[in-house]
């Protein structure tokens, strides 16, 4: 299919994933994946719209650009209107939000077709790396912290069951050969030498060299694409200047509170995230409750009941915000509220 229409099989792939997603195909096999068409194939094909081709530009002119260097498409809002949630690999869905006047997920699949690599960058728990998997549905994830290595990025050898050593190569080897998707979470928590290791396979040349392995070259294949985190609020967490330049594009993302209400999560939990999160902006705290920790009260409200979840909601804010919280969560309710704590023996 990609042969035939032109485009990177990354972003057919993609494009497969989205109609399953719909129930207008099926996948029928994961190695290599392979997809059916079904009686809503057609029907959906039939209400499909096609861009008209691109007019080429006047004389002496060139085509607008964003500021970004990814050309400006009109937008419109997804067929059907409001977009349908998305399947994770986890099982949980994903609610897309606005991006550039298009669901989100769609906004990241058309800057990966045009090879622009994105950095998203936001508080622990605000839905970064949900985003991502429900764009690409190939990802291939590196949890990133201090004590990764290049080889835990490109391969390194291993010791196999007949005590011989053999090569094994790592995610980004993987994700460059088979034209998937390769995310770097909390990328500014790796080492700067350990990314250099990286940068080559975003230029240009699309290509790095396996040193440990003789020097082995590996050029990466159609669909290919690099996406990072970054979470600015955590300790060790610093986006060099060299990181930077090979993220075109840098979006911020916060918690969708929004997304909170109707889920049905506590109406005043929610409001005093919302205040704790404008306080949290202008700077006189430095935590406010994301989408995760509200997902959390819920849970324990559930289970516990809404009192012990309050008191969590306290307990679990960091030691120099926590008379804030407890000030603002004690005014909201109309009595005070302390960290969730043991009582006396019963």
């Amino acid at each position: 299919m990609a042969r035939r229409l032109g485009h990177s099989g990354g972003a057919v792939g993609n494009a497969c994933e989205t109609l399953v997603s719909r129930g207008e195909a099926v996948q029928s096999g994961s190695k290599p994946r392979t997809y059916q068409a079904t009686s809503a194939t057609a029907a959906a094909a039939q209400h499909a719209v096609l861009p008209p081709p691109p007019s080429p530009p006047a004389p002496g002119r060139t085509p607008q650009v964003s500021r970004q260097g990814v050309r400006q498409a009109p937008a419109s809002p997804p067929p059907g209107g409001r977009p349908v949630p998305i399947v994770r690999p986890n099982g949980q869905q994903y609610h897309p939000r606005a991006l550039a006047q298009m669901p989100d997920v769609e906004a990241l699949r058309r800057l990966r077709e045009a090879q622009v690599a994105v950095l998203l960058y936001g508080p622990p728990g605000t839905g970064k790396t949900s985003l991502i998997e429900a764009a690409f549905p190939d990802l291939i994830t590196v949890a990133g912290d201090g004590d990764t290595t290049v080889g835990d990025l490109i391969g390194e050898y291993t010791q196999d069951a007949n005590g011989g050593y053999e090569f094994v190569y790592g995610p980004l080897v993987t994700a460059m050969t088979e034209g998937r998707a390769l995310l770097l979470d909390d990328a500014t928590l790796i080492s700067p030498k350990v990314l250099a290791a990286l940068y080559p396979a975003m230029d240009g040349r699309r290509q790095i060299q396996v040193k440990a392995h003789k020097g082995e070259t590996i050029t990466a294949a159609d669909g290919f694409y690099v996406i990072a985190g970054h979470n600015p609020g955590v300790h060790g967490a610093v986006l060099t200047e060299a990181l930077a330049s090979r993220f075109s594009v840098q979006i911020q993302v916060g918690s969708d509170y929004d997304l909170a209400a109707s889920l049905k999560i506590n109406r005043a939990a929610v409001r005093i995230a919302r205040n704790l999160a404008t306080l949290r902006q202008a700077g006189d705290v430095g935590w406010a409750p994301q989408l995760r920790e509200l997902i959390a009260f819920q849970k324990i409200a559930d289970v516990l009941g809404s009192e012990a979840a309050f008191a969590n909601l306290v307990g679990v804010a960091p030691l120099e915000d926590r008379d804030t919280v407890t000030e603002i969560v004690t005014k909201a309710l109309g009595h005070p509220v302390t960290a969730l704590a043991l009582g006396r023996q019963l």
